[in-house]
């Protein structure tokens, strides 16, 4: 049995990349970064995991440089952190994703198409190349990391659901190019909506 988990936290955006932003001028790269700090320092009470964050400030990281670093650092799980934004103000509630060829719902896919665009925007020209397209055993490799990040989806949500903190909207699947390792259990948790007023505030 191992002694240490590493769990890898990835602050969404940064940098050049503000990610969503209020209408009060609050930036998603710091909520992100806010949040990821503290899950860090509440997952470090654990003696048996060792939290790990792709940064500790604002800076920006490719997509492809998240993923490197959580193998660079043999990552048990990868947990991206973003909040959200919609056109709906009343939309609020928290979304825990895992990787799918296929989107859940449309609102889903047009949320990983605009994350995955980023890289595209700031003229990065680092992407990750998609494995699901390499060959039969990173295939095999993939559905196993798929079908476990799944797992990890609704044992995050089951827990939430026990708090009462926040509407929980469920588990959710799309293509986030941040999620494709083939090895690491990876989520991507939408911890709210920077556009709703309350969950702003939160």
């Amino acid at each position: 049995m191992k002694k240490k988990y590493v769990v890898f936290i990835d602050p969404g955006h940064g940098g050049r990349d503000p990610g969503a932003i209020s209408r009060l001028g609050t930036l998603e790269k710091n909520i992100t970064l806010k949040s990821s700090i503290m899950l860090k320092k509440a997952l470090k009470k654990f003696k048996n995991i060792n939290p790990i964050l792709s940064r500790n400030k604002d800076i920006y990281l490719s997509l492809k440089e998240r993923t490197n670093l959580a193998k660079i650092n043999n990552a048990d799980i990868f947990i991206s952190i973003h909040a959200d934004s919609s056109r709906n103000i009343n939309a609020k509630g928290i979304s825990v994703f895992s990787l799918s060829d296929k989107a859940s719902d449309k609102e889903a896919r047009i949320l990983a198409k605009r994350e995955n665009q980023v890289d595209n925007f700031l003229s990065n020209k680092n992407k990750i190349r998609d494995p699901i397209i390499f060959d039969t055993l990173i295939k095999m490799f993939q559905r196993e990391a798929m079908n476990d990040s799944s797992f990890l989806a609704k044992k995050i949500l089951s827990n939430l659901e026990k708090t009462k903190l926040a509407v929980n909207r469920g588990h959710r699947f799309a293509g986030f190019s941040v999620l494709k390792s083939y090895d690491i259990p990876s989520v991507l948790i939408e911890i709210g909506f920077l556009s709703n007023k309350q969950e702003e505030k939160k």
